[in-house]
């Protein structure tokens, strides 16, 4: 009996000291993946002699809140931000609506040509976007796109992507095929089925859609870059953000600048990500009985 109780203490002992072990572990790696970001964080609250030193300093002697005041004082800042949030609503709606709705064509609808026309779509997944960028700036300009808005919200009117759909057809595929059938024999179409009975369903999908809709316009300088012309063009955020690091005065002298441009995009999707990490798990697991 005394043999038995003293097992049962040395192998509760050694559990501790490997629980131990593993969060040590855990904690030493949150460190070393949380310390490039404080790291920015820091230099952004620095003053350009603190930046340029060559002695290492991890916190600034007194923090400099004025550098975030900087690029808010920038004139075509708060523009930027409104094109950016036209975008985000645009997508918000037309990614979600139009990638739902496709996916359940895929899903709960019957014509000829469905599995070719889904392979088809699949394949466009694995064409790396670069091979179609010069194809859609001769398009864009033959119908005079460029210098505009259109190209970063019109096209994501069939989906978004193939990702999105084929997320939503595995999403729809996976609730209980009864329910629609009952709804079609009770005299609903396809179109009451789909916003009336399958759309609700489709919540964990949906907010995983805005999530990613939100961050990608949100970060995205690099669409901004290839359509705009001129300064006539609607700057967003990102490409206000991508220019202003690009200036040769702030690009060379103004690191703790450049810095706090950095904290500044990072901080909207790092909120996004913790309040909603939940529904991008669920959305990823498409568990659509729980959802």
């Amino acid at each position: 009996m005394q043999q038995a109780l003293f097992n049962k203490k040395r192998i509760a002992k050694k559990e501790l000291a490997y629980k131990i072990i593993i969060n040590m572990v855990m904690a030493l790696i949150a460190v070393i993946l949380i310390f490039p970001y404080f790291y920015m964080i820091s230099k952004s609250l620095m003053t350009v002699e603190e930046t340029l030193s060559s002695e290492i300093k991890l916190l600034p002697a007194k923090p400099q809140f004025g550098n975030y005041m900087h690029i808010f004082g920038d004139k075509g800042y708060g523009a930027a931000l409104l094109h950016t949030m036209e975008v985000i609503l645009f997508n918000a709606i037309a990614v979600p609506l139009s990638a739902t709705f496709i996916a359940y064509g895929f899903a709960r609808c019957n014509f000829f040509g469905k599995k070719a026309l889904f392979a088809f779509m699949l394949s466009t997944m694995m064409l790396p976007a670069v091979i179609t960028q010069i194809p859609l700036y001769v398009l864009y300009a033959k119908i005079g796109w460029l210098n505009t808005l259109l190209p970063l919200t019109i096209p994501n009117l069939t989906g978004g992507g193939a990702i999105y759909i084929f997320l939503a057809r595995s999403f729809i595929q996976s609730l209980p095929a009864d329910i629609d059938s009952a709804a079609k024999i009770d005299g609903a179409g396809a179109l009451r089925r789909f916003f009336v009975i399958t759309m609700p369903l489709l919540k964990p999908i949906i907010i995983y859609m805005l999530i990613n809709v939100f961050t990608g316009a949100w970060g995205d300088y690099y669409g901004p870059l290839i359509w705009r012309l001129d300064e006539d063009f609607p700057n967003t955020i990102a490409y206000k953000v991508f220019y202003l690091l690009q200036n040769k005065t702030v690009a060379a002298d103004m690191v703790n600048i450049r810095m706090a441009a950095g904290v500044l995009m990072s901080i909207v999707p790092g909120v996004l990500f913790f309040v909603f990490q939940k529904q991008l798990i669920e959305g990823v697991a498409m568990d659509g009985l729980k959802g």
